[in-house]
């Protein structure tokens, strides 16, 4: 049995976002709770809720034990770009491309033995 939380439309970059998911990949999930509390990059606040959630859902929804979970997938992928412009020299525009991510956490009961 698995549970999942998913955050989407974040507003940080996905490259960013992979960057700290890829630390708690395989990693129990109080031990994934603390190294994210303690990096310091934008991303750990956003991935550290959705880490959560995820376990909340395994625990209230499908009667899992908080303390034997692992994370098994976690994955950023790309959402949509939001594009504005400014203005340039010479009367020109320049686009502004913030880019967006969806979070996608995966926890799972570990296997006693």
């Amino acid at each position: 049995m698995e549970a999942q939380s998913i955050a989407k439309f974040i507003r940080i970059s996905p490259r960013k976002a992979r960057h700290v998911i890829d630390l708690i990949r395989g990693k129990d999930v109080n031990e994934a709770l603390s190294i994210l509390q303690f990096t310091p990059k934008r991303a750990s606040n956003h991935i550290f809720k959705v880490l959560k959630s995820a376990a909340s859902n395994a625990e209230h929804n499908y009667d899992m034990d908080k303390d034997s979970l692992v994370v098994t997938k976690a994955h950023v992928d790309q959402g949509p770009t939001i594009k504005r412009w400014t203005a340039r020299g010479m009367g020109r525009a320049d686009i502004i491309r913030s880019k967006t991510s969806h979070i996608t956490v995966v926890v799972k009961e570990k296997k006693e033995g």
